[in-house]
């Protein structure tokens, strides 16, 4: 067998190469947006490629699944619920994949969303037990995959979570992220152990309802323009654009600048709606990151805009994403509003946005690999 981890540091999600030595054949599981990675590695190695396969319909990156499935014209395989608008291969819970002498055996893990699959790999002349599995975005180092994207349910997660730990302790777990605003308390290591989760993972060890009110009672804040990620890999809209590409510099300033800031420029509050609602600059305008793309219309071309959200994090992957696309003058506001609120200035609130689950500010770096 060959075994191939590939890591995007910039979104902090991971894709996957197995390949049979044997009859020259591979599979690519969650390939990412550049697909040339994937095509240089299978040429240098004389590999076939026979398998496509997405876990599931990602949110927070753009797949680079059909591109790599029309380049070998083979089909993109995902699981047979999956609701997207393009032709596939629909994969069952338990069905087997044969890659050579090895073994790629779909179960069915829903929970972060309803088509979520993980991959167990077998080799069956080395030994009649799976080896690893690939778990998408259900099992993750020190976590499990948020369930509030497009349809996910904690109590399948709860469940789908005990399915994977009763596998044995030896098998390896590769996730499809390392880093990121999938999970909240994600560990940086890109892979870890079913025994090893098993016994320090704190979020499995907990009982049924502590496991649901954790899931349900806070959440992380969406991604950066999932919005229009999700809407383009269910390949509704090309969505390759909405993909930060570059972490380029940006423009910054400290929170107590915007009392200098220029008569015309906009104050743009990226934090989700009930974070907005209960404190913010007055006259700024709440447009969270998730939708960013999505409503690009809104945002004027020819003034300033200072991006904020609640610690400088999210505000400078807006801010670069603005610049990506063109806005010549963005301003990523350093300390966000937890600055602002330290240096005793006032917010206004507005109406409680319904009955949201409360926000977890979980802003990430590369740094320690970890969400902070």
């Amino acid at each position: 067998m060959y075994f191939k981890q590939f890591l995007d540091e910039l979104c902090g999600c991971a894709s996957y190469l197995v390949a049979s030595r044997q009859s020259r054949e591979a599979a690519i599981i969650d390939p990412a947006l550049g697909i040339d990675q994937y095509e240089t590695l299978l040429a240098d190695r004389g590999f076939s490629l026979r398998y496509v396969i997405d876990t599931h319909v990602h949110a927070d990156h753009v797949s680079g699944a059909r591109a790599l499935a029309a380049r070998w014209q083979v089909p993109v395989a995902l699981h047979e619920s999956a609701a997207v608008a393009y032709p596939f291969r629909g994969l069952r819970d338990g069905e087997e994949l044969p890659l050579g002498q090895l073994r790629l055996r779909v179960v069915h893990t829903p929970g972060h969303r309803p088509e979520l699959i993980s991959l167990l790999v077998t080799n069956p002349p080395r030994g009649p037990e799976p080896s690893m599995v690939l778990t998408g975005d259900s099992l993750l180092v020190g976590d499990v995959g948020r369930p509030d994207f497009g349809g996910g349910d904690a109590a399948a997660q709860y469940e789908s979570m005990r399915r994977l730990l009763g596998l044995p302790d030896w098998v390896a777990v590769f996730p499809g992220h390392f880093e990121g605003p999938c999970g909240k308390g994600m560990c940086g290591r890109p892979s870890t152990t079913v025994g090893f989760e098993r016994r320090y993972n704190p979020v499995v060890q907990l009982d049924r309802d502590r496991f649901l009110r954790e899931m349900t009672e806070s959440t992380p804040a969406r991604p950066l323009n999932m919005t229009t990620i999700e809407a383009g890999n269910r390949g509704l809209i090309d969505a390759a654009w909405a993909m930060l590409r570059t972490a380029s510099p940006v423009d910054e300033v400290a929170a107590d600048a915007l009392d200098h800031r220029p008569a015309a420029a906009l104050v743009l509050d990226v934090r989700e709606p009930s974070e907005y609602a209960a404190g913010h600059i007055a006259g700024s305008l709440s447009l969270p990151q998730a939708d960013l793309a999505a409503r690009l219309d809104e945002l004027p071309r020819d003034r300033p805009i200072y991006v904020i959200c609640h610690s400088g994090s999210r505000s400078l992957r807006a801010a670069q994403f603005l610049k990506q696309v063109g806005y010549g003058q963005v301003v990523n506001v350093r300390g966000g509003i937890k600055a602002w609120r330290e240096a005793g200035r006032r917010l206004a609130q507005a109406a409680p946005v319904g009955d949201a689950p409360r926000v977890v500010d979980t802003e990430w770096t590369h740094a320690g690999g970890r969400l902070t």
